[in-house]
């Protein structure tokens, strides 16, 4: 489970995170969206332990002493290592751990599996893969400890669309596999209704509403959830042709 409880944040004199709440269930997975600088990511680097907040409290299930092995991390492309093979990107924490070779391959192999990753792949560098399989990887090195939590920050934002929509099928196969604790930032309507069984929408710091897709599309607490969600939308004539 993960708890925020009126949670605070400034970061260069500015309110990025302001009085929010959010109650995250164990195995389930749960959507930030928002704009740009609506304190998703922030709240993501509060979870992690990264930042601490000025007013409130953050409560996270894991091993306090080793938030290593208990909380998974996902940004855009990756974020892998360039002077790194594939299979050394994704070992970085199992070799920390002092994991044998044989473990670590034994791992390897599996993730490669569930990421849908060509195992020829592991011996390339990340400069030879393309958007999709590099956020392959640095979903496998997330995952690599088998932690109980997963945080992924915009990780599909970079990609085009036709190799975001796969990857978005995937994951969601895999989360539903695995039964992580999830929390997923996206400022796109699409992935959160595709990803989300619960959504928190943010905007300047505070939560708007939280809910399913169809709470904020049916009952929209304020006009801002309304307009946030008609703004994403295809304009009526476009639905009508199509």
């Amino acid at each position: 489970m993960i708890s925020l409880q009126r949670v605070t944040k400034r970061l260069g004199g500015q309110v990025v995170v302001d009085d929010v709440s959010l109650l995250i269930a164990a195995g389930t997975t749960h959507v930030l969206l928002g704009s740009s600088g609506s304190g998703k990511s922030t709240i993501l680097r509060l979870i992690l332990g990264l930042l601490q907040p000025d007013a409130g409290e953050v409560k996270v299930d894991a091993d306090t002493e080793r938030p290593s092995r208990s909380i998974g991390y996902v940004v855009q492309e990756g974020a892998l290592y360039p002077h790194l093979t594939v299979a050394r990107n994704v070992a970085l924490a199992a070799r920390a751990e002092g994991w044998e070779d044989a473990r670590q391959r034994t791992r390897l192999r599996a993730l490669a599996e569930l990421a849908g990753l060509d195992g020829e792949l592991l011996d390339r560098y990340p400069a030879e893969l393309s958007g999709g399989q590099r956020q392959r990887v640095g979903l496998m090195r997330a995952l690599m400890l088998d932690p109980p939590i997963l945080l992924l920050d915009e990780p599909l934002g970079a990609l085009d669309p036709i190799t975001r929509a796969e990857l978005q099928t995937q994951l969601v196969r895999i989360f539903g596999e695995l039964r992580k604790t999830v929390v997923l930032v996206t400022h796109d309507v699409r992935e959160a209704f595709v990803f989300g069984a619960g959504i928190t929408l943010l905007n300047h710091g505070r939560v708007v509403q939280h809910g399913t897709f169809a709470d904020l599309a049916r009952r929209p607490a304020s006009p801002f959830v309304a307009e946030f969600l008609r703004a994403q939308a295809p304009p009526p004539e476009m639905t009508r042709e199509l």
